[in-house]
């Protein structure tokens, strides 16, 4: 099916999904869930075909947001029930006053309408992305990545089952099948169809879409996202911090890019940080962090130097650019020049250090000793997300429910005229 006959059922129905009840939202959930588990084989026969075909053509840390596995299948469908326990975001009074000439005057929350996700090789996010679009009132316009495309599809086809099971149209959940540039650019420019166009990636595909959509877009997901351990940091809760950050996932946005280290601290918490992210991990048989060392770092610990594009990379992967700072006020202007204002997070007991950071820094998600790495929806208690938003604009950090709904106003009168 081309993409415009999608568009022309997607639009069809999403008056008919607007005005679904609470009730009969959840029930389309509890069904969808069930039906992903139930084809469980089915999608592992799929994922299995998908990655053998991207081996060699995707790095490895990538593979690893690609590949399901039975715990990871359960796990989106435990992400999906969670919302069913979620207040409904749609038809919240916001404000209700009376105005000019005695009008009652309400604002009310309302579904966005179709809303288009374009996003890469994660299959996750094809059922986290509809189920938060069911939930909230809106149509949902999957464009997942070619590298993804069988797992994705056998996604959709028990979605969509489920849906049907639960006496709902299966048109509330759509499937772009064009995973060309072009299809991608038809979504972009989808004016009268898309309401709204979320792209979930890496930098090229969120570039090209808010460059390139004249259909409303949220920038979300490039994280350059940089954790700074203040001269009073705990050692121990720094070394902690910073071997999460960088190696529990080191391919989603909210990972550790860039390590700030405090002079007063550096030659008592790098050889400690080294050993723990690359001696251990290779003696443990666990993939080493590559560190990439600025001068002052380098004359302490052992790495390779790091480069002026360092500091400004999305890594993705198990490396980790280093740089040494005279103070909070230095880690503050760095992160200001290199960060995308997703997640950083400082280490430290100082509570005058603490404020002036979280002042400061201009960044979706600001820690104090924590891992960058809670960045998520789920995490943040919206059950799953749509995306992490590094815009201010109508949302920002993780898109849960509240953030895909708009509002409008409505007044009653009683005769009144202008």
């Amino acid at each position: 099916m081309t993409t415009s006959e999608i568009l022309k059922k997607a639009k069809r129905v999403k008056t008919a999904l607007a005005l679904l009840d609470e009730e009969k939202k959840n029930a389309g959930l509890e069904a969808v869930a069930g039906a992903i588990v139930s084809a469980k084989e089915d999608i592992l026969a799929a994922n299995r075909k998908d990655l053998e075909a991207a081996k060699g053509r995707i790095q490895d840390s990538m593979l690893d947001r690609l590949m399901l596995n039975g715990d990871r299948i359960d796990a989106m469908a435990d992400g999906i029930r969670e919302l069913i326990s979620l207040p409904d975001p749609v038809g919240r009074v916001l404000e209700e006053r009376t105005v000019n000439k005695g009008l009652k005057l309400k604002k009310i929350s309302v579904p966005m309408g179709v809303v288009a996700i374009i996003y890469e090789s994660r299959p996750n996010v094809t059922s986290d992305a509809a189920a938060l679009c069911l939930k909230s009132g809106n149509v949902a316009v999957l464009r997942g990545g070619r590298e993804a495309y069988g797992t994705s599809a056998e996604i959709v086809k028990a979605m969509r089952s489920g849906l049907a099971n639960a006496g709902l149209d299966p048109d509330f959940i759509n499937m772009i099948e064009d995973t060309t540039h072009a299809g991608a650019e038809e979504l972009m420019k989808a004016n009268g169809f898309v309401d709204l166009l979320i792209p979930r990636g890496g930098k090229r595909l969120i570039s090209a879409c808010v460059q390139n959509a004249t259909v409303p877009c949220i920038e979300t997901g490039t994280g350059i996202c940089s954790v700074f351990v203040d001269e009073e940091a705990d050692i121990g809760k720094a070394l902690d911090i910073v071997e999460n950050a960088k190696t529990s996932r080191p391919s989603v946005c909210n990972a550790e890019e860039t390590l700030l280290v405090h002079r007063g601290i550096a030659e008592r918490f790098l050889p400690l940080m080294k050993k723990r992210l690359v001696d251990d991990r290779a003696e443990k048989g666990l993939t080493p962090v590559e560190l990439r060392l600025d001068e002052g770092s380098a004359k302490i610990i052992d790495g390779k130097a790091a480069a002026d594009e360092d500091f400004d990379t999305e890594f993705l992967d198990y490396v980790l650019a280093v740089k040494l700072v005279g103070d909070v006020d230095e880690a503050i202007e760095h992160i200001a020049l290199h960060s995308t204002h997703h997640s950083e997070a400082i280490v430290t007991e100082n509570r005058a250090a603490a404020d002036r950071f979280t002042s400061a820094v201009d960044s979706a998600a600001v820690y104090v000793n924590a891992s960058t790495r809670f960045t998520d929806g789920g995490m943040f208690g919206l059950g799953c997300e749509m995306g992490i938003s590094t815009q201010k604009l109508h949302a920002r950090g993780p898109m849960g429910l509240s953030e895909l709904t708009g509002y409008k106003y409505v007044i009653e009168g009683n005769g009144q005229v202008r």
